[in-house]
């Protein structure tokens, strides 16, 4: 396995398949790897759930993990109380029930306050008599585990699941002809197995997030009385965080329908609450600081095309995003195109990241140059102030910054 470059890490989404009954792919299940070569999930916990949801929605992207497809999530306790709150809309999502949830009342009402909001509900490796069967009325889909379930009562659990002509039959588990020959048997709708597809890993290269910025955010968010001033200090202060809050306003179950050109504008589309939801996931999904240099370098870019934008007539906080963006995208090993692909910018940022057009474009050009040490090519494009008190302005400004998170902690 390829090790990640300094400050960044490998995510991991892990999709199987779901097909029809004519063999059309129809559906994902997103599962929790740990690595790029995991063959079984390892865990199915809140921290698993959480992983999968993060990085599926703010790492990937859901339209480049199912495209048009529906993706089934599996769902802890937590989740399907409100504990956690889901930081998605319901379109092209199923939350699946797991077995290993115990079926009370708390659970009963808030399966039913997600089916109100448009959820769909699936019930995983469903057993009759554990309990589960109090969440039919609600399902839309019930799960039944053809390899490693109790089949001598198969007939009745499949009347009990077609008395609510609404549900439909999902077959998992499926290793052999037999288990298809009995799925076609029953007219099960749906199938999963490893003898029609196994699990597929995708993985991702990412800029680690600063935990205490995490932790600093959601303090920020869950404060009495929200500054909306210090929340877009502390985002724009980490990369990872802003890179994060860009992909999860360019998520398609967010809704996002317009293209961004500063972090004030993600924030803002985004709204205090979503960003909320995914702080607090954030933090269910620590990991690892980036490094302090990389975070100084990133931002001293981004400060200097900020600075030196009006000399090109372009805006400064759109020169400032499109100077982070290509910070986070070489600690990532990718293009400042194949960045800007993932990310929902706005036309003059996109055209400056993957062909160099425009004023930031001419901002980018020159803030390469200096960075290379092409003095006269500074010169010759660059006819705002001295650049050298440009970038010590630049500099002092990402170590107050980077200094100020290491007095936090």
């Amino acid at each position: 396995m390829p090790l990640p470059l300094p400050g960044t890490q490998l995510v991991h989404v892990g999709r199987q398949p779901i097909f029809d009954r004519t063999g059309d792919v129809v559906a994902y299940e997103l599962l929790f790897r740990g690595s790029m070569d995991a063959v079984e999930a390892g865990r199915r916990d809140t921290y698993a759930t959480s992983q999968v949801i993060v990085n599926t929605f703010t790492e990937f992207g859901i339209d480049e993990v199912v495209g048009d497809r529906t993706c089934f999530i599996n769902l802890t306790r937590e989740f399907l109380t409100g504990e956690l709150v889901l930081p998605f809309g319901p379109e092209h999502v199923v939350l699946e029930v797991l077995e290993t949830v115990t079926v009370d009342d708390e659970v009963v009402a808030g399966v039913t306050n997600l089916v109100t909001q448009g959820y769909r509900i699936a019930l995983d490796d469903f057993v009759y008599g554990s309990g589960h069967e109090r969440l039919l009325p609600l399902a839309s889909y019930v799960k039944l585990d053809l390899l490693q379930g109790d089949l001598t009562h198969l007939d009745d659990i499949v009347a009990a699941c077609r008395a609510y002509p609404d549900i439909q039959i999902v077959a998992e588990g499926l290793e052999t002809t037999e288990h298809l020959a009995l799925s076609n048997r029953y007219g099960f709708e749906l199938r999963q197995g490893y003898v029609l597809s196994r699990p597929q890993v995708l993985t991702a290269t990412s800029l680690t997030p600063s935990r205490l910025r995490r932790l600093e955010l959601l303090g920020a968010l869950t404060a009495p009385d929200t500054d909306l001033e210090r929340i877009l200090t502390i985002i724009a202060g980490d990369p990872a965080l802003t890179i994060r809050v860009l992909r999860a306003s360019n998520s398609a179950a967010v809704g996002a329908t317009t293209k961004i050109s500063s972090v004030r504008q993600a924030v803002v589309m985004l709204g205090v609450a979503h960003i909320r939801q995914w702080a607090m996931l954030m933090v269910v999904d620590d990991v690892a600081e980036a490094t302090e240099v990389q975070m100084a370098e990133a931002l001293t870019r981004a400060r200097l095309c900020e600075n030196v934008a009006g000399a090109f007539g372009a805006a400064s906080d759109a020169a400032f995003m499109a100077g982070l963006i290509t910070s986070v995208a070489a600690m990532l090993g990718l293009s400042p195109a194949a960045m800007a692909h993932q990310l929902p910018l706005s036309a003059d940022i996109a055209s400056a990241l993957e062909r160099g057009a425009g004023p930031l474009g001419q901002v980018l050009r020159v803030v390469n140059a200096y960075e290379r040490g092409d003095l006269a090519e500074v010169a010759a494009a660059y006819v705002g102030d001295d650049l050298t008190g440009t970038v010590m302005d630049a500099m002092r400004w990402s170590r107050m910054a980077v200094q100020a998170t290491q007095t936090a902690a």
